[in-house]
């Protein structure tokens, strides 16, 4: 069993707090990414996991034991960083097996594990190459195989491809889920990148500024996201924002942005009976759409909205607009074929069902 708990962790550096008060407890055998932007606090908790940062306040236990005073080496765990700090002078073989030769591991062991880890790398044919003759994606390979063949508890990875090229990224993040599935151990993996985490993760913690925005499924994240910080980090592009009034009208509930006023859908009217008490007076929200659920329509059909288009970014089998509806810009998600001229006045739907209702105080989410 490899479950890792993080219990009302916090990390100071001097009068700086990189993590505040963090919990979050990591299932065995689970997938989790770290995911937030520079400085959120993310490397910070991977390095206390690992037992390269002290931990200013909480504790962390591996397997229900605490390892706050627990030496690095001896916390059972394995590893990965971005720099590959592969050995030069040493074969792929040669650097995989490193670690159990210091353990003075029998050499018909350390034959069968590191010729294990190469097959399942798909290394077996570059085991007598010096890393200078590998690609990339192959001294991270050689890299995640150093960690493999130790049979850690828990694997630790820190950005391990993000220095990666975009197609290589891609052919890498396939790559670790197939290996973390198959070597069937509990991952955390660091990343700033939203789509490996969402492609990767059975479970991801957002942070921002050392605070935790969100534990949860990809999925749930990207449908039900706690906060505006949650909503405008996942996606691509993010949700847009809009802030909006909401007024009751002959018994309608209506959601005005700028001149124009949508009808609210009964989920959205349910769920703000649930937090205001008081809505007969004018109510200022956050709308929040994601670009894929807005669509552009005739000028003929009702509930439509002008806007006017800013930039066109055509990109293949998809065109990314960017619309002005007043004083504020959303983006459109569409497909390539559309036709749109910068300038040009054109009409837009909300998909209100698939929209989000975000306190303009707080940020937190409504519904």
């Amino acid at each position: 069993m490899a479950q890792v708990i993080i219990q009302n962790v916090t990390k100071k550096y001097g009068d700086v707090i990189a993590v505040k008060n963090l919990n979050l407890e990591v299932k065995d055998k689970e997938f989790v990414c770290l995911l937030g932007p520079s400085g959120c606090g993310k490397s910070s908790t991977l390095r206390m996991i690992a037992g390269l940062e002290e931990i200013s306040e909480g504790d962390i236990l591996i397997d229900g034991i605490r390892v706050n005073d627990i030496p690095s080496p001896n916390r059972d765990i394995a590893m990965v960083f971005e720099t590959y700090a592969l050995y030069p002078n040493k074969t792929v073989f040669g650097n995989m097996a490193y670690p159990l030769r210091i353990r003075k591991t029998p050499a018909k062991i350390i034959e069968q594990k590191v010729r294990k880890a190469a097959s399942i790398l798909g290394l077996e044919d570059v085991l007598n190459m010096y890393p200078r003759k590998l690609s990339g994606g192959q001294q991270q390979r050689v890299a995640i195989g150093r960690a493999i063949v130790r049979s850690p508890k828990v694997f630790l990875m820190d950005e391990p491809i993000s220095h990666l090229d975009a197609k290589m990224r891609a052919y890498m993040r396939a790559e670790l889920k197939h290996l973390q599935d198959e070597l069937n151990e509990t991952f955390i993996y660091v990343t700033h990148d939203q789509v490996e985490a969402m492609a990767m993760a059975d479970r991801i913690a957002i942070m921002n500024n050392g605070i935790l925005q969100q534990f949860d499924t990809p999925e749930k994240i990207y449908n039900e996201p706690a906060n505006t910080f949650v909503a405008g980090f996942i996606g691509d592009p993010p949700m847009n924002f809009l802030q909006c009034t909401i007024k009751i009208k002959e018994e309608k509930w209506l959601l005005c942005v700028n001149s124009n006023e949508l009808l609210l859908s009964e989920k959205l009217k349910n769920k703000l009976k649930e937090n205001y008490k008081n809505l007969n007076v004018i109510k200022r929200v956050i709308l929040g759409v994601r670009p894929e659920h807005i669509n552009f329509i005739n000028r003929s059909i009702n509930k439509k909205i002008e806007v006017k288009i800013f930039n066109v970014e055509p990109l293949g089998a998809k065109t990314i607009l960017t619309c002005i509806i007043g004083e504020q810009k959303i983006k459109v998600k569409t497909s390539g074929s559309y036709k749109a001229r910068i300038g040009e006045k054109v009409f837009i739907n909300i998909d209100i069902d698939k929209a989000h209702l975000f306190d303009i105080e707080t940020q937190k989410s409504i519904v």
